[in-house]
């Protein structure tokens, strides 16, 4: 299978399956001298891990990593980073009347005829228990990013037809509401929402966003590796995501370039912009304002309703899923989105490292 692997300097590649024994990651590129220890990735971890509110799946997962290599006596050492996260909760049987079947909104049917076979048990590598390496990875990435006084976090925006009110937007309510909603009265509102579709046996999709501050301009390249470009791969690459934005995205093409245009200004703290539509890139490169990301994810595929569907024989027939689900993906998303966003953000600055010969000499010198 190909595709495993994302980034060109910063590298992550990703492995295992739901139900399989454990799930992990590589990671190449990782400098030497970083403070690393489990801790400081279990805390990511411990934002998207299953059955933590009434919210999510009750499948119940410690989701305990272990650093298996590249740190030594607390630091990282320039080699490869292997993590490991062991399953331990698995229920295999869940899943056996559906063996045959194709579920509605899943890979099955897709994933049989590029390989010959599909792992029926929670989805193999099409599960979002494949994004715990992602994660893992986001979290080494985010460290080092913080060592550069870069900040990046997300958010849940809406789920369903509720939205936040951007004016109650408070930072800190984003680890204290079971939406991950930055507002602590939409999120009642949102989590009474997904009661009633849990008691008519269905699922809700939503909008997360993330937003980078600190990143300076001209990260990206222009043609093939555009930041923005980029950014859309890693996080379309999460399972469920059907659209990207980067900053006011599709309502730009209803307007005038007069009203869509960022003026910019110059003032004794250098240039920037006075408004943000751009989301913080132009031409592919950051601009220095903050960076907004923005990401439509569909309804959970897997609910308990009766549904129209083929088995492999080609029969015409009905399934009722059981299993452990989510009603929603977007709350536990929000944290792989956002490792999603540091992975890239940081594979763009180890690129840029070369982009000028002048930089390039005063980080050497006359050697």
């Amino acid at each position: 299978m190909a595709g495993n692997s994302f980034g060109n300097i910063f590298r992550i590649t990703t492995w295992g399956e739901s139900h399989g024994k454990a799930l992990g990651v590589v990671l190449d590129g990782v400098p030497a001298g970083l403070a690393l220890c489990e801790e400081d990735i279990q805390v990511f971890l411990d934002r998207r891990k299953p059955g933590q509110s009434d919210i999510s799946t009750p499948r119940k997962e410690d989701d305990l990593v272990e650093i298996l290599s590249g740190v030594f006596e607390g630091k990282t050492t320039g080699t490869s980073l292997s993590m490991l996260v062991r399953n331990t909760s698995q229920k295999s049987r869940d899943y056996s009347q559906i063996a045959d079947c194709y579920r509605p909104g899943h890979a099955d049917y897709t994933f049989d005829e590029k390989y010959g076979l599909h792992d029926y048990r929670g989805g193999g590598r099409s599960s979002g228990r494949e994004t715990i390496g992602r994660v893992a990875a986001g979290a080494v990435a985010s460290k080092i990013l913080k060592e550069m006084g870069i900040d990046v976090y997300a958010y849940t925006t809406a789920i369903g037809p509720v939205s936040i009110d951007r004016t109650h937007f408070d930072r800190a309510s984003i680890s204290q509401t079971s939406t991950a909603m930055p507002d602590m009265a939409t999120n009642d509102e949102a989590v009474a929402y997904l009661k009633k579709a849990r008691e008519h046996y269905d699922s809700v999709g939503g909008v997360m966003e993330c937003t980078v501050m600190g990143l300076p301009a001209g990260i990206g390249d222009p043609v093939f590796e555009k930041l923005d470009a980029n950014l859309a791969k890693a996080i379309m690459s999460i399972g469920a995501v059907k659209a990207v934005e980067i900053g006011d995205g599709c309502s730009v093409s209803a307007r005038f370039g007069s009203e869509n245009n960022d003026a910019f200004f110059a003032d004794e703290d250098g240039i920037h912009k006075r408004t943000n539509h751009s989301g913080g890139t132009l031409g592919g490169i950051s601009d220095g304002a903050p960076l907004i990301v923005r990401a439509y994810v569909k309804p959970t595929p897997s609910i308990f309703q009766t549904q129209n569907t083929v088995n492999r024989a080609g029969e015409n027939i009905e399934i009722a899923i059981k299993g452990r689900h989510d009603p929603i993906i977007v709350p536990r998303a929000v944290v792989v989105m956002e490792s999603m966003t540091a992975i890239t953000i940081l594979d763009a600055l180890l690129m840029n490292m070369s982009a000028r010969l002048d930089r390039i000499v005063d980080f050497y010198g006359s050697l």
